[in-house]
């Protein structure tokens, strides 16, 4: 009850936290942004004044971004008599706003209203950044050391793939084989669900070259983007019917997906017929079905439409990982945190899950134990994206709980 007391006294302080972090545009710079170092620069300064034993930042050298590296920052608060390290994984990067028309407000200018907290962030991954943090702020407000090393992280890159992420952590070796590994990026709307399982993620990049002329003069062109338009329909169609299985683990999205999503710009203007077409599809893809099957008949159906159309059509892998396997249900530090939830709310635990890709998928495949939970509408990646203040001080409680009785 102390801890619970606590985290309301302090509801405005996480509020306002999660609000500076909306505020800042880290917008993962591989989908255009600045970057995580503005974020991290905040984030470390903030940990350095608290009762944190260890406040480290890492930089994987990156020549994307101007400052040239992508900081991921470690914080650890040692317990009593500790026999391994409990890591909270986040990740500071955000996704692009997308098309301001359909925001009500400025993405990175947080807005309360009804309840809720809206902005750029908010939901991913801003709410569980923010409540694990605070969480371990009010065991030290409490004066309250658990046996275990209570460990945060705070990652880039996680939007695209990792690689200045926690594969960059994974590679300095800061983990041991018996550590935990709770990664608050995904959940439902009762904090219900935790997961426990992710499919194989397939992101591809179709690049289609034909030849540009005047569009009065189809005869002398070929349409690169009338092949690609025909060469997406059947790869969309053909892959969601050999690839049919139902998987009821992944209860809210139990199949296999493939999305045509991103589309590249071609030409400027209406009457010039385009030479080169760029579109991606982001597959989804259930544990059971091999990735280099996939790939090989997108390669027999891109042959096709290849001859079809006299174009030439390249396929590029932009990330290709296979689902790990997944953590068992009755590990302890899924039994730790069904306890947790279970004792702080009016709900009946279950696992499963998810189609999203997180870092917890990455842990997975280097035999790590890594669990998925948090509270969420499911605004993320959408216009008007939000957290309900509910939920970000209820799942700060949860940690907090969960934290002390690890």
């Amino acid at each position: 009850m102390e801890i619970i007391n606590h985290v309301e006294k302090i509801s405005d302080e996480i509020v306002n936290a999660l609000k500076k972090f909306i505020s800042i545009n880290s917008v993962n710079p591989r989908a255009g942004g600045s970057g995580e170092k503005e974020v991290a620069e905040w984030l470390e300064s903030y940990l350095k004044t608290l009762k944190f034993d260890e406040v480290k930042r890492y930089d994987a050298p990156d020549d994307v971004v101007e400052y040239g590296f992508r900081p991921n920052v470690v914080a650890l608060y040692k317990g009593t008599s500790p026999e391994r390290t409990i890591w909270f994984i986040t990740h500071m990067d955000k996704v692009p706003e997308g098309d301001l028309s359909l925001w009500d407000h400025d993405p990175f200018d947080p807005v309360v209203k009804d309840g809720k907290i809206y902005g750029r962030g908010a939901e991913d991954n801003g709410s569980s950044l923010i409540a694990t943090l605070f969480g371990v702020k009010t065991l030290m407000d409490l004066n309250i050391k658990p046996k275990n090393n209570i460990g945060l992280v705070f990652v880039s890159d996680e939007e695209t793939g990792s690689d200045y992420g926690i594969k960059y952590l994974l590679k300095q070796k800061i983990f041991d084989k018996n550590d935990w590994f709770y990664v608050p990026d995904s959940g439902n709307k009762d904090g219900s669900f935790i997961e426990i399982a992710e499919k194989s993620i397939l992101w591809l990049k179709i690049v289609t070259e034909g030849k540009q002329a005047h569009a009065s003069t189809p005869n002398v062109a070929k349409n690169a983007h009338r092949a690609a338009i025909y060469f997406a329909k059947e790869l969309d169609e053909f892959l969601h019917e050999k690839y049919n299985a139902i998987d009821e683990m992944f209860g809210r999205t139990p199949i296999s997906t493939f999305e045509p999503t991103k589309k590249e710009h071609n030409v400027d203007n209406i009457n010039t017929i385009p030479g080169t077409d760029i579109m991606y599809f982001d597959c989804r893809v259930l544990p059971q079905y091999d990735l280099n099957e996939i790939l090989n008949d997108v390669n027999k159906i891109k042959e096709k439409y290849e001859l079809k159309f006299d174009v030439k059509i390249a396929i590029e892998v932009h990330q290709m990982e296979v689902a790990p396997k997944p953590t068992p249900a009755e590990h302890p530090m899924v039994l730790k945190l069904k306890e947790s939830v279970e004792s702080l709310r009016n709900v009946k635990t279950f696992v499963g899950g998810i189609g999203g890709g997180t870092c917890a998928a990455i842990l997975r495949h280097e035999s790590l134990p890594a669990v998925v939970w948090g509270t969420m509408d499911h605004t993320a990646h959408q216009p008007n994206e939000y957290i309900r203040i509910e939920h970000l001080i209820e799942d700060t409680k949860v940690y907090a709980h969960l934290m002390n009785n690890l």
